[in-house]
């Protein structure tokens, strides 16, 4: 969330930020700084009532000792009516502040000066790419055929337990999904990441802290009588871990990750794209998350980037790194990078990762902070990741690595698998 400091010292360019992303804000961001006008007028108001108030009090007992009882009984009316105003004056500065937070709640973050303007995925930036895309000859199935010839995901008997959207993974398929877990958190404790087994249901301020709420509601599966939400990706419960804590700057960084299924509606979505493992309401991921001091923020994305990479590479998968244009940014990141593989059978490019960086945006929404050398609270800036996201993984290596007899296994995989081939 943008602070108000933020938007009294930089109108102009948060106004010009948030353009790059298609949206006019300039109405919102000028009705949140005309209510913090009247708000601190009211608050000067309030100040000035309740001090007078208190002035008045201390002469009650001095007015009662003199004996000047008529005097003292018309100083306490007067009192109570100070205190009548300033009854008034906090039930206006509350509802003033309630609409301020409204109106900051559903300002999206700015975007960092490196991203450009642009409304879908086409205005996106191609950064990088690794690796050659493989030629299979007449060896190109699809990974939802090889999946039902191999036995190793059954789509039917998810839909029949469930729905569409929820498979079951069973021998080794289940075992390929358990094999990339593990490489992926070891990956994460060699970069020093510490690993936790967080919860997978978060409450309505969790939800807010790391900006799923109100942004993408819709989007999450909510449990009505309980008020909790399924997470949508490990980053809500690892980064609202640090809501409402002070930090000191020595404890910066701080690195965690995890493995967890998460859960989307993804209300919409239809087409080829969502065949398979393309598009799933459950899938597993393993995330990496970072707090870190404003200064080591760009240098942290750039290795949390690195460190997709490096996954991406031991499994052999060619890949292409994309910067997201504002437009096609998620509501809280001030930057993007997207990682996209290809899917051989497909001849398509699946996204498979998006490391963000969001500066003090959730930090903010957060109240994360940590003291600086001077003694002053400043906000924090996060980062997350995901390294890696499973489904669309499978699909490319089942895809990528595919031949006469079955699948090629990465020799990196290899040891957490207990075969080479499927």
């Amino acid at each position: 969330m943008l602070t108000l400091t933020y938007l009294r010292e930089r109108r102009e360019s948060v106004i010009s930020a948030l353009a790059k992303r298609g949206l006019d804000a300039t109405e919102s961001v000028d009705r949140v700084l005309a209510l913090d006008v009247e708000r601190r007028v009211i608050q000067k108001e309030l100040d000035d009532t309740l001090a007078e108030s208190n002035t008045l009090s201390r002469q009650i007992g001095g007015l009662m000792r003199e004996g000047k009882r008529e005097e003292a009984e018309a100083v306490k009316t007067a009192t109570s009516g100070l205190k009548t105003r300033s009854g008034e004056l906090k039930e206006k500065m509350s509802a003033l502040e309630n609409e301020v937070h409204d109106l900051l709640s559903h300002l999206p973050n700015t975007p960092n000066d490196l991203v450009v303007a642009g409304n879908s995925d086409k205005d996106n930036e191609l950064i990088e790419s690794w690796g050659e895309l493989p030629d299979l000859g007449n060896h190109k199935k699809p990974h939802w055929d090889i999946a039902k010839e191999k036995d190793l995901i059954d789509f039917d008997l998810g839909a029949k337990v469930t729905g569409a959207g929820f498979p079951f993974y069973k021998g080794k398929g289940a075992k390929l999904q358990r094999g990339l877990i593990r490489m992926f958190l070891d990956k994460a404790d060699e970069a020093g990441y510490t690993e936790y087994i967080p919860p997978l249901m978060i409450n309505e301020d969790s939800g807010f802290g790391t900006g799923q709420l109100p942004d993408k509601e819709g989007q999450m599966y909510h449990m009505k009588v309980d008020d909790l939400y399924m997470i949508p990706t490990a980053e809500v419960p690892l980064t609202n871990i640090y809501r409402n804590t002070l930090l000191n700057a020595s404890d910066l960084p701080i690195k965690l990750c995890g493995y967890t299924p998460c859960f989307r509606r993804e209300a919409g979505s239809y087409g080829k794209d969502v065949r398979g493992l393309n598009r799933l309401h459950q899938f597993d991921k393993v995330e990496i998350v970072q707090i870190q001091h404003p200064d080591k923020s760009a240098e942290t994305l750039e290795s949390m980037v690195d460190h997709v990479k490096g996954l991406l590479e031991e499994l052999e998968l060619p890949y292409r790194v994309l910067r997201l244009c504002a437009g096609d940014m998620g509501f809280t990141a001030a930057i993007t990078y997207d990682f996209e593989v290809w899917s051989a059978a497909q001849e398509m490019w699946l996204e498979v990762s998006s490391v963000s960086g969001f500066e003090t945006f959730q930090a903010n929404r957060l109240k994360c902070r940590f003291k600086d050398a001077e003694g002053k609270n400043q906000l924090v800036h996060t980062l997350n990741g995901s390294a890696l996201a499973l489904p669309r993984i499978v699909a490319a290596l089942l895809e990528n690595h595919q031949d006469a007899d079955g699948v090629k296994i990465p020799q990196a995989l290899v040891p957490y698998l207990g075969f080479d081939r499927i």
